[in-house]
């Protein structure tokens, strides 16, 4: 069973920065996708990255795209998410997403337990 631990969520002022942690174990797959999601009180859950394995192409959110970052320490088995320059509609819970099915399918994917991020001033 996959298993995902996130860390990293705070609280930062507006135009400030954040790296989430995600380490995974288990039995994961050669090829997946792996990724955030966040959750934001009283919004649907929306997709902030995905990255695939396969060709290591990582897909963005348009919210996001050039402020976060997604990359993976293989050596660790750990995933991260830098954010930089965070606003007010970035607070959410934060949660890593592992796809073996791949970014294009939620086909039994798992989570982590979420890390809260508020960005506030």
């Amino acid at each position: 069973q996959v298993q995902l631990v996130e860390s990293g969520g705070g609280l930062v002022q507006p135009g400030g920065s954040l790296r989430l942690s995600c380490v995974v174990s288990g039995s994961i797959l050669d090829y997946y996708g792996i990724g955030w999601f966040r959750q934001a009180p009283g919004k649907e859950r929306e997709g902030v990255s995905c990255m695939s394995t396969s060709d290591g192409t990582t897909h963005y959110a348009d919210s996001v795209k050039g402020r976060f970052t997604n990359s993976r320490d293989n050596a660790k088995n750990t995933v991260y998410l830098q954010m930089n320059n965070l606003n007010t509609e970035d607070t959410a819970v934060y949660y890593c997403t592992y796809r073996p099915a791949g970014c294009e399918s939620r086909y039994l994917e798992v989570w982590g337990q979420g890390t809260l991020v508020t960005v506030s001033s």
